[in-house]
Formats: structure tokens, sequence, C-alpha cells
């Protein structure tokens, strides 16, 4: 879909507050919700908690009700064997009952579709599922891959935001140690599906933004190496860059709420290209040694994104 044609369908400017890995902290860093700052959708990527504990999920439900947005919608990467969740942390089932009349989605695998308050229509591909040899659920082995169905095999741009767990092979998927820990299997999907927006976390020193232009043509077997334009594509903010644009507001309160800001709307400098450009975000609060702000045992904070994409009428 060509920019001019984006405009004249995908016309209802919508806000998201993006964050993930909070690992069971019960606000924000910076979060002042006496602001009155708004967004249209919060979404949290998972890793709600640290160990699943349930006094860990009360404290994400704090959190996330502090948020004032409509809809708010969450895709844990948290979960032990039912055995060790019925011994340790309550029966199987009872952190999602938390949850019940809090005003969160928890959302399973797959395509989910949303009339929004402002009169958008937000289409979302939800996994929690990245690639581990670890013993955690939502893990599957690299080696046996996994199928992320973003498009349903249609081939078309149907699905406005994909929110995971881990970052896609490539895209600030970068560990301390230098190793590139992201999903090819997400990527080929990514590639092939072209969504507005993709958010994650997983990557802890991975933070930041990136805005993709992908190549016209798909190959066969995608891959950050043959299928992104890295001349069209535009870097928003890496890691480094927090300290110095930590402080914005969403609408010049003297209070504001620290986040980091991106908007990709007709008008702004970077309008995002449907259907030939993906704004990628990793949002992972619970850091790195480079984080700022408030400390939780030894751990820096890193900031939440507001971003500004805009979406067809619902009507």
């Amino acid at each position: 879909m060509t920019q001019n044609n984006a405009t004249t369908t995908t016309n209802i400017k919508t806000r998201f507050l993006i964050c993930s890995d909070t690992h069971g902290l019960d606000s924000l860093p910076g979060f002042i919700p006496s602001a009155k700052q708004h967004a249209d959708v919060a979404i949290h990527c998972g890793d709600l908690t640290t160990q699943s504990q349930l006094h860990e999920y009360k404290a994400s439900i704090r959190l996330l009700q502090a948020i004032d947005a409509p809809l708010k919608l969450v895709a844990d990467a948290k979960s032990l064997e039912r055995e060790l969740v019925e011994q340790a942390y309550g029966y199987d089932g009872e952190a999602r009952r938390l949850f019940e009349g809090t005003g969160i989605t928890f959302l399973d695998e797959g395509v989910h579709s949303f009339h929004l308050q402002n009169g958008a229509l937000l289409t979302v591909y939800a996994s929690p599922y990245t690639p581990s040899l670890g013993d955690w659920g939502f893990q599957y082995h690299p080696d046996k891959g996994h199928d992320f169905m973003i498009d349903n095999g249609s081939g078309t741009n149907t699905v406005d935001v994909v929110m995971t767990h881990g970052p896609p092979k490539g895209i600030m998927d970068y560990t301390h140690s230098g190793e590139r820990a992201g999903s090819p299997d997400l990527f080929r999907a990514l590639a092939r599906a072209r969504p507005q927006m993709h958010c994650f976390g997983h990557i802890h020193e991975g933070w930041g933004a990136k805005l993709v232009t992908w190549r016209d043509r798909t190959t066969a077997m995608p891959s950050h190496l043959t299928d992104i334009d890295n001349g069209q594509s535009y870097p928003i903010a890496k890691l480094s860059d927090m300290k110095d644009r930590a402080e914005q507001s969403l609408s010049g309160d003297s209070a504001p709420m620290k986040y980091f800001a991106t908007s990709h709307c007709s008008g702004d400098a970077h309008p995002l290209n449907w259907g030939s450009q993906t704004l990628f975000v990793n949002a992972a609060i619970e850091g790195t040694p480079q984080g700022i702000y408030n400390q939780k045992e030894n751990l820096s904070m890193q900031l939440p994104w507001a971003v500004d994409l805009e979406l067809r009428s619902s009507a």
C-alpha cells in the first residue's frame, strides 16, 4: 500500500503506550497518574513477573491500572509447568483470574480485532513465544522453530500491530555478549506481513526503536541481511540516547510522564508508508547498567514508549 492510499483509509491518529519486561514492578519509571495523560491503547509485551508469583501479578495490575487507556492488552511470556504453579504460586489459572474485571485483556496467540473509542479499527497479532533452551513456558527449541501466523497465509496487510515478547532476528536483538538472540522465524513472518508496528521486549539491552523500510520484493527465505533497505530505514532511538531525550510530555503538563515518543502520521517528518515500512519498538523497562531513573534491586529502569500511528476507521 502506498502512502497516498494509506492516508485515505488510515486517517485516525491513535496513540499507543508500550512497555515490556516490568518483572513485578507496580509502576512505570517516572509515571505520574495524576498528570492526566492519555493513550488510546496500552500494550504490555510480556514478562509481567519474574517468577510468576501471584504478588507480582497483583503489582502488575496496579501498574496497568494506573495507565489512562481504554484498551489495555497483554501477552505474557512467563508461565510454569502446571505442577509447579500449583505447588508454589496457586492453582493454574489463578493469575489470570486476578485480572478479571480490571479492564486488562490477555491475548492468546493469534489475530484479534478491536473497535477503539477513537473510532479506529485495530487488528493485532499476539504471541508470547520465544526461542530458548530454558524451561519456562512459551518457549520453543530454536532448531524446531515456531509458526507465527501473522497474515494467516493471506499475504495481505490485514494486521496493524504485532506484539510479541521477543524480537525478530536482526532488529534490536543484540545481547551484552554481542550475539543476536532474535527469532528468524518471527522475522520471516514479519517480512511477509509487513505490519505498521512490531513491539516487543525480552532483550533488555536492545531497548529502542527503528523505522524499517522493506525491499520491494520479499525473498523466498527473508532475513535481516536481504530484506531490509538500510539506506531508507531510520533509527529513532537506542539505549544510549535515553538520557538526552528522556523527559517529554503528552500534553505540556507541568508534571509530565517520562517516556520516549515518536509519531509517524501524515505530516510528520517520517510518515509511515504502510506496506513498505514497519516501526519496530523494543520497550523493555527493567534494564541494563545504562538505564536511568529508579533502582530496583540494583537493576536500572528504562522508559516506556508513546507511539502515534494512523489506523483505518472502524465505520
